[in-house]
This record gives C-alpha cells, sequence and structure tokens, in this order.
C-alpha cells in the first residue's frame, strides 16, 4: 500500500468488499496496474457470515485459500430450516462436497482478502471516498474525496476501465439511474443484530452450548415466522441472527422502536428463542436495511463493469451473496483483460460478460424469491445454467429450494429445461432431507 493516490491506472476498482478486492487481486496477479478505493477504514463490519462450499472454488484462483482455512473459521456442514412447520437438513458431504461451509467474521475475512490484493500488487486505498464517475470522456474520469488527512483532500484518478464493487450502495447504478429495487407483492427488510453465549444448532439436529463448538460442527439454520423468515448463525465469539420481514411491519418505526421489535420477535419464536435463553444481547449491534432486493439494467458496458452488490443483491436465505461476488470479479476482469488485449473488442467482451452476470443473478434470484420473467430474472439464461451444472450441484440447488417452499415457478424452469425428470421422483417421495424433529 502506498500513501500517494495516482493521477492514472489502468483499472480503478470502487469498493474493498470481496468483489472488489477479488477484482483486484485477479488483474494485479496478471500484471494489470490496478487502484482500489475504499471508503471505510477496515476492518469494518459487515453481515453476510454464511458461506457455502462453491466459494472455495474461487479462493482457489485467487490464490488465497491457504490463508483463510489458517484463519479458523467456524466448519459448518449444511443448514436445516424450519418452513411452515415443515423441517430439512442438507449436509454438503450428501452432494459430493469434500470441503465445508464456513460461518465467518466479515471484517476479518474481508480484511484478510483486501490485504490479500495489496500483496498481490495492487494499489490500495482505505477512507477515500468516491463521489462520481464522469463516463463522458474516452476514459473515466473518477473524482474522489480522501478522507485520511485534516482537511479532506478532493482529487480525481483516470483510467481505463472502472469496476464498481461499491456494495449496497451501488453508486454507478444510481448515477446512471439503472437499479431497479425487487417489485412483488411484498417487499421486504432486514434487521440483524449479534448475540453472546447463544446455543447453536448442531449437525445432529440438537441445541448445543457455545462451549460444545469444539466438538460439534453447526449448521446454518433458517426458519419462516409469521413476519417472514429468520437466520442464526453461530460465530467464533458472538452470533449473527436476522429477520427479513415485511416493509409494513416495521412502517414507520423509529431506531428504539425497531430494537424492540427485534428483542421481543427473538425472545418469542419458537426454536429462537430456545437457542437464545441465556443469550445477552450485544447493545447498539442492531443494523436495518429497506427494501434489500434490487438489480442493475444494466452492469457491463466498454468502459465499466458493475460487480457484487453494487450490480444487485437477491435475498441472503441461501448465502449466495459472497459467492456473486468472487464469480462477477472472476468474469469480469477476464473481460477486461481480454479487452486490454483487443481493444476493438471490448463491447464484445462487455457484452458477453453482462450474460453471464445477468444468468447467475437470474438462477440465483429464481432459486431465492422463487419468480420468473420478471425481476430482472432471465428465464432462457436459467435454463441454460440448469443444463451446464453439474447434477449433484444442480439437485442441491433443486432441494434448497423445496426447502423454503419456493419452488413452484423454479421446478417449471427444471422440467422446460429438461432437467426434472432425474429428480422428480426423488422430490415426490421426499427422500432428501425431510426431518420429523429438531431436539431443543
Amino acid at each position: 500500500m502506498t500513501d500517494s493516490i495516482p493521477k492514472k491506472c489502468t483499472v480503478l476498482v470502487i469498493g474493498g468488499g470481496p468483489a472488489g478486492s477479488s477484482a483486484a487481486t485477479h488483474l494485479a496477479k496478471n500484471g494489470v496496474n490496478v487502484v482500489l478505493l475504499e471508503r471505510a477504514r477496515f476492518p469494518r463490519n459487515q453481515v453476510g457470515e454464511s458461506l457455502i462450499p462453491h466459494f472455495w472454488k474461487f479462493t482457489d484462483q485467487l490464490g488465497v485459500t491457504e490463508k483463510i482455512q489458517q484463519q479458523g473459521f467456524l466448519s459448518k456442514a449444511g443448514g436445516i430450516t424450519v418452513w411452515n412447520n415443515k423441517i430439512h437438513q442438507i449436509l454438503f458431504s450428501d452432494y459430493g462436497y469434500t470441503r465445508p461451509g464456513l460461518h465467518i467474521e466479515r471484517d476479518i475475512f474481508d480484511q484478510l482478502l483486501l490485504d490479500f490484493s495489496g500483496e498481490q500488487g495492487a494499489q490500495v486505498f482505505n477512507q477515500v471516498v468516491v463521489k462520481k464517475v464522469d463516463l463522458s470522456g474516452s476514459e473515466p474520469v473518477v473524482a474522489y474525496t480522501d478522507t485520511r488527512g485534516t482537511p479532506n483532500q478532493d482529487g480525481t484518478i483516470q483510467c481505463q476501465y472502472v469496476i464498481d464493487a461499491s456494495g449496497h450502495s451501488s453508486l454507478l447504478a444510481h448515477q446512471l439511474e439503472t437499479r431497479q429495487t425487487i417489485s412483488s407483492e411484498m417487499n421486504f427488510l432486514s434487521l440483524w443484530g449479534y448475540f453472546k453465549n447463544s446455543r447453536f444448532v448442531g449437525v445432529d439436529r440438537q441445541s448445543h452450548s457455545n462451549a460444545e463448538l469444539k466438538t460439534m460442527a453447526p449448521v446454518t439454520f433458517v426458519m419462516s415466522h409469521e413476519d417472514g423468515w429468520l437466520w442464526h448463525i453461530i460465530l467464533r465469539e458472538k452470533t449473527s441472527v436476522g429477520l427479513i420481514v415485511h416493509t409494513d411491519k416495521l412502517a414507520g418505526m423509529n431506531k428504539t422502536q425497531r430494537e424492540t421489535y427485534f428483542k421481543q420477535s427473538c425472545a418469542q419464536i419458537p426454536y429462537l428463542k430456545d437457542l437464545l435463553r441465556d443469550a445477552e444481547f450485544i447493545e447498539n449491534s442492531l443494523q436495518y436495511r429497506p427494501d434489500y432486493s434490487y438489480y442493475a439494467s444494466q452492469t457491463c458496458r466498454e468502459n465499466y463493469y458493475c460487480i457484487g452488490d453494487a450490480a444487485g443483491f437477491v435475498d441472503p436465505i441461501f448465502s449466495h451473496g459472497v459467492q456473486n461476488a468472487f464469480y462477477n470479479a472472476a468474469v469480469a476482469t477476464l473481460a477486461i483483460m481480454e479487452g486490454l488485449k483487443n481493444t476493438n473488442k471490448r463491447a464484445r467482451f462487455a457484452a458477453l460478460c453482462e450474460n453471464r452476470m445477468q444468468q447467475f443473478y437470474s438462477f440465483s434470484r429464481a432459486l431465492s424469491l422463487g419468480d420468473f420473467g420478471c425481476n430482472g430474472v432471465h428465464r432462457d439464461l436459467v435454463k441454460s445454467l440448469m443444463k451446464s451444472l453439474p447434477p449433484l450441484e444442480l439437485e442441491l440447488m433443486l432441494v434448497a429450494s423445496e426447502m423454503t417452499n419456493r419452488s413452484e415457478n423454479f421446478k417449471q424452469l427444471a422440467r422446460e429445461a429438461g432437467v426434472w425428470e432425474q429428480f422428480s421422483e426423488q422430490f415426490e417421495q421426499q427422500k432428501r432431507g425431510v426431518i420429523e424433529e429438531l431436539n431443543f
């Protein structure tokens, strides 16, 4: 890392989360002059602590797998859902995965990835706020405010490509007016906080004390409730609990009222109240995000790429967020590197990347939200991806959709793609993952 922000670079990355840091790593490892500007001072708090095993193939590509393993994050064996009183369990090992999912502290995980990008040669600057991207000229010009000193310093940096990995703020999508909030019968918001000394759900379907983490593998616990659904994710020193609720439920509430609702819900919802019976809420840990599901109608053009949450956010229910970030970073940087070698084909590479990213988001959206043909879901792209997935990986996705009763439209797409028949008998007989009870 250096102190002085250069006036020019080849690629400017906005944001230092998993999408931005991964993009910077890919580029730096291939000798591209890349600068990353991150508005926050790392480490910083972030939600999204559950990772499914798919992410390992991306960390292998980055070369950061060993550092992640050395960090000692909690390994998780799968997930358990209680949805409309039906209980399901997924074990990753049943679907051919030899490496576990993880429960991670995002401040530590994201710092690790960002530091790694600097080690590979990216120029990384924290506490630098990007204000605007001027795309009117032959090369983008990025205006920023450097908040590291007093007084703040304004500046600009010229580049050949901009990668917007600014997360939920979606800087470019807002600037270009391409960000669309998901429209549905009910919009949702997310409300989450942290507890000390929570019990957790083990792979044996029983409730365990925090002290048993050394001997019992945890699972991610997801449950529907009257106002929406919830997650419970045990970490090494605290537990993340989130409520996804209908927007109307919290309409007009201030911060204090939202916290009261959160605490009361945690104390009343079955199973969750048992897991938290000896737990202590960490004061001032409650966070809130309204209308969290959105997408950008344009993500890739000749000189800019929107990746990760800056391109769209679907739903945290299947833990796709970090995986999407890694995938977007990989395909976007591949398109950029090809564009640098073949400048007359930059538009073509951008279009190919747009297609791949929209396919991935459409699949995730159809799986998570249970709809297609609207809300940014490209039906034919989803079917094409279904046909290309390894059978066990596709089966895992189909079973996951069944677990939350969001599966009918997703199953219809599988039928149209010609891949449903190999799973239908098994589904009808409900041989995968259905369990009678949890021993809390």
